[in-house]
């Protein structure tokens, strides 16, 4: 079995107003959302040329998490979740794990919390694995 070193890039905190929910007032007059990415790949091939090109670029990657977040609806935190980790898995053939944690700061409940937070991860099969 060939071993690999995996580099971690993070995401923290990427902050965003959108219009999720399961209400009607959510939909409507929007909330604030954070955005946790954590993405595991071989660097080695970046870090050897010292070059973007074999990296894993954390500016598109923000601009998935972007997409996912401020231009569709959603009534659940689980699914955005899901679409921005489906997202970097298809934009990104080196990632080889993905963990994202989305928090909806707004939460309309008859408690007082801070945040609701869902955290949903991915690891890409190996071709042998399959």
């Amino acid at each position: 079995m060939k071993n690999i070193s995996l580099t971690k890039i993070s995401i923290k905190n990427a902050q965003y107003y959108a219009y999720h929910g399961v209400r009607k007032e959510e939909q409507k007059l929007g909330g604030k959302y954070e955005v946790d990415l954590d993405m595991w790949y071989d660097a080695k091939p970046a870090f050897i040329k010292d070059d973007v090109n074999f990296a894993l670029n954390y500016e598109e990657a923000m601009f998935l998490i972007s997409e996912v977040v401020t231009n569709e609806q959603y009534n659940l935190i689980e699914t955005i979740a899901n679409e921005i980790l489906n997202s970097v898995m298809e934009k990104f053939q080196i990632l080889e794990k993905a963990c994202v944690r989305v928090r909806k700061l707004s939460v309309p409940l008859r408690r007082t919390i801070d945040f609701v937070e869902v955290e949903q991860s991915v690891t890409r099969l190996k071709q042998d694995e399959v």
